[in-house]
């Protein structure tokens, strides 16, 4: 073998080795088949139109509310007779801000003060609820079939549907995070696009920090929602602070994707602030103005307490109005705070939230079983209860480890974005045991868990580098499962809805002793 010339190989051996630099991300800012994308979310949400709407007027108790409806509807119908304001102590103190009773009103204004009245709103906002679910899992998983799977998941949810045709105030809350958790992930994509832009015209990096990322009206709109969130029930902070934290970290991390010097810096100099007026300014500016009635009133309670139980000097400088207001809350916070199992407040369906996860302790909300005609001699039973579907729900220890092992091994954002929306809806119920809790707290984590359910279903389809024949197991196995999930809803059907039946069919309808 002849050796190279000597000039050969000095010129081999004077090629620099380059280390390759960063990537440049590729250029995906959400889903493009736009047509086919709204043609899905409007059967999906049709069809959840249609569970939904399904003899909604029923069942009452003997023409008046059940269960808790029976504080929310008659304070939304005094809203419309009182010029908005709700001051009737009937059922006790006024505990909770007035977004989900106004919108309540707007029911009863409707249709009268009947069971079709005081649940309508919540049906329509729990039907726009199904096409939310489907648009924010088809934009994080690209996928307008995952963001399908997504919606049809949610329709078989137990939990979504009977909080969506009962008028207390989990599923106006439940909308409004879910809303404002879209908005967020459409944040996201637009912030990675402007960086993008900012990357190709060499804008990237003028400073240390970054370019500005301009006016982000998706996140003021995440705001906005946050405080309707907040004005119908004082646990929609949790999510203020969790939606917070989550689009401070996607900012960072795309100012580390898009080669910023200092991305941390970047966050603290250019992020930070905008995102506090967000996410603290603007949901507090929404909640006060939720109270724009009894601000309005002369004779709300506790609208003129300056002078009477608080006094006229203060170490504040605020509004006397602001202050009645403060003392208003305060007494609501009160009567929460009191509300503890060691003083003595039990009920016979409260619940834990370590026992939410998996709906092992549901809500009776209503039951009949004396002279309901149907079923010969016997007594037929009318009963609404709210269960998780347990085909998802008892999945929930699987899903969550495997979400977790996604978001850090992986590093995978989707988990980690949907376990966000998951913990604000449940961790924070950890710190205060002692408090009288319900199942019906965790409508705000029905949705999340429907989207990671979705995300891994996503994963079975689109696993990289699979062959045609285990494609195919993939989609007999996610078809299969699905299957499953709408089955078992049907199943359950007749004790979400207040349907008669059988005492041996609510036996057998009733799957666990903790269910009795």
């Amino acid at each position: 073998m002849t050796a190279p010339p000597d000039e050969l190989v000095a010129t081999e051996r004077s090629v620099p080795l380059v280390s390759p630099g960063p990537v440049t991300p590729r250029p995906d800012f959400g889903p493009v088949d736009r047509l086919e994308g709204w043609v899905v979310t409007v059967v999906i949400t049709a069809l959840a139109a249609v569970t939904r709407t399904i003899n909604l007027g029923s069942p009452t108790d003997a023409g008046t509310p059940i269960f808790d409806e029976k504080h929310y509807a008659p304070q939304a119908w005094q809203m419309l007779h009182n010029h908005g304001v709700e001051d009737n102590p009937g059922y006790g103190l006024v505990v909770h801000p007035p977004v989900g009773k106004q919108l309540t009103a707007i029911g009863e204004a409707i249709f009268g003060y009947n069971g079709l009245g005081w649940r309508s709103t919540g049906a329509v906002l729990g039907i726009v609820l199904v096409g939310l679910v489907v648009r924010i899992v088809r934009r994080i998983s690209r996928s307008t079939l995952v963001g399908a799977i997504a919606g049809l998941l949610l329709i078989g949810d137990g939990v979504s549907f009977v909080v969506a045709r009962t008028a207390l105030l989990d599923g106006f809350l439940a909308f409004f995070v879910v809303a404002a958790f879209g908005a967020l992930i459409v944040d996201r994509d637009q912030v990675r696009e402007r960086m993008h832009v900012a990357l190709t015209e060499g804008r990237s990096n003028e400073t240390v920090w970054g370019p500005r990322l301009g006016v982000r009206w998706w996140r003021f709109g995440a705001g906005v929602l946050l405080g309707l969130a907040c004005g119908t029930k004082w646990s929609g902070l949790y999510f203020v602070v969790f939606f917070g934290l989550l689009s401070l970290a996607f900012d960072a991390a795309a100012r580390r994707q898009y080669q910023v010097l200092r991305p941390w810096l970047g966050v603290v100099r250019r992020d930070v602030v905008p995102t506090a007026y967000a996410f603290l300014v603007i949901p507090l500016a929404v909640y006060l103005a939720s109270y724009a009635p009894w601000f309005a009133s002369e004779t709300a309670i506790d609208r003129h307490e300056v002078g009477q139980s608080i006094g006229p000097q203060t170490n504040f400088p605020l509004p006397d109005a602001i202050r009645s207001l403060w003392h208003y809350t305060a007494k609501a916070y009160q009567f929460h705070a009191g509300l503890t199992n060691s003083a003595g407040n039990y009920h016979p369906w409260e619940s834990k939230p370590w026992a939410w996860p998996m709906s092992l302790r549901p809500v009776l909300y209503a039951i009949d079983q004396q002279n309901v005609p149907g079923c010969g001699a016997q007594s037929c039973v009318k009963a609404v209860m709210l269960v998780g579907t347990p085909a998802m729900w008892w999945l929930s220890a699987p899903v969550l480890g495997y979400a977790c092992w996604r978001m850090i091994v992986r590093r995978d954002w989707r988990y980690a974005a949907v376990l966000v929306g998951y913990c604000a809806g449940w961790l924070p119920w950890l710190a205060d045991i002692d408090r009288q809790m319900y199942f019906f707290y965790a409508a705000t984590m029905a949705p999340f868990l429907v989207m990671a359910i979705a995300l891994i279903l996503g994963d079975i389809l689109y696993k990289p580098g699979q062959s045609a024949e285990r494609r195919t197991l993939g989609v007999i196995a996610v078809s299969c499962y699905v299957a499953l999930v709408l089955t078992n809803f049907a199943w359950l059907f007749p004790v979400l809805t207040g349907q008669p039946i059988s005492q041996s069919t609510w036996n057998m309808e009733i799957w666990l002793p903790s269910w009795r």
